[in-house]
């Protein structure tokens, strides 16, 4: 099933609120309800999160993180969320913005400050983690339009991604509900099976810059763009064979831990996306970076949304994993 008619003519997003306009009309078609990750059908899960980023990366971040909290919320046996809610997922905590919550009744009093809060000024709900009395993690699901949230300005100069408004919020009292016990978070299966999400939305930005390339190709038969069009149809077939085979073993073990398989993924497609930015970039020259809107947003954007990776931060994790596993892992 392909995008709405309304999203077939690329025009960009001005900013924030356009873009949750665009969310919204996504919402509005159904197309948020996506299979959940382990329900049999993960990889049309990812392929409609390639399938919106190859649309525009920035109005796929705000759309990832809305569809991860109604899976985190699912999968954690959550009341149902409002009708017609936008939700977006905010689990980032640098040392200076870590979020307190004590009980109060049935709710949750939250305190501080929250960085990186991706389409915070569209959005009508957060999911966001806190600390408890108990320094313990604990997801809440916060209103955004009550007088104890307060969306900054703060906290993001970005270029590319520029629109999304990832910006700092700051909660004062503002009360919110527990969402699945402390320590969830991060214990759950869908914690490593979302991180492969993440990959299938750089994907899609990779395939749709590829796609440029084939386009220029099949009416230009210069041999050197041909060889650099061979390198990137060698390297996205690598990483859709690798999500492919990924979402395959998510659906045939949804409650395995799927850390080592997420940064596998993660890692193959991160190379695979960095590989097609450098020969499509070499091949097309300035002409589309000045001329084409689309693509020149892609290329400002990617880069940016990649770095969700931790780069050999992350392959330091799956070496620890891969040295202590048995001979033969790489045996055909």
């Amino acid at each position: 099933m392909g995008l709405p008619g309304c999203f077939q003519d690329y025009r960009g997003y001005a900013d924030t609120h356009a873009l949750g306009v665009a969310l919204k009309a996504l919402q509005e078609e159904g197309l948020d309800q996506l299979p959940l990750p382990g329900s049999g059908q993960t990889l049309a899960r990812f392929g409609r999160l390639a399938q919106v980023a190859g649309h525009d990366l920035r109005l796929c971040k705000l759309f990832e993180g809305h569809v991860d909290a109604l899976a985190i919320m699912a999968e954690l046996d959550s009341p149902l969320p409002p009708l017609g809610s936008l939700w977006g997922m905010w689990a980032a905590e640098p040392p200076s913005a870590k979020l307190r919550v004590r009980r109060d009744g049935q709710r949750l009093s939250v305190q501080g400050r929250k960085a990186w809060c991706s389409g915070a000024a569209v959005v009508s709900h957060g999911l966001v983690t806190a600390w408890d009395e108990d320094d313990r993690q604990q997801l809440v699901a916060v209103p955004m339009a009550q007088p104890g949230v307060i969306v900054t300005d703060e906290g993001w100069n970005a270029v590319g991604m520029a629109a999304t408004g990832s910006v700092d919020v700051v909660f004062d009292g503002a009360w919110g509900l527990a969402v699945g016990g402390p320590g969830d978070y991060l214990s759950r299966p869908g914690f490593w099976q979302g991180g492969v999400g993440i990959a299938a939305c750089w994907y899609g930005g990779a395939e749709r810059l590829a796609e440029v390339l084939r386009e220029h190709c099949s009416t230009h038969a210069e041999p050197h763009a041909l060889a650099h069009l061979g390198a990137v149809d060698s390297v996205l077939n690598t990483a859709a064979c690798v999500l492919r085979a990924s979402a395959e073993r998510i659906d045939l073990a949804p409650q395995a831990d799927a850390r080592e398989l997420a940064q596998r993924t993660r890692a193959c497609v991160e190379d695979t996306v960095e590989q097609v930015m450098r020969h499509v970039g070499r091949s097309l020259g300035a002409g589309p970076y000045c001329k084409d809107p689309h693509f020149a947003q892609l290329m400002a954007d990617l880069p940016v949304y990649v770095r969700q990776s931790h780069a050999e931060r992350d392959l330091a994790g799956l070496g620890e994993l891969v040295a202590r596993a048995p001979t033969g892992r790489w045996q055909l």
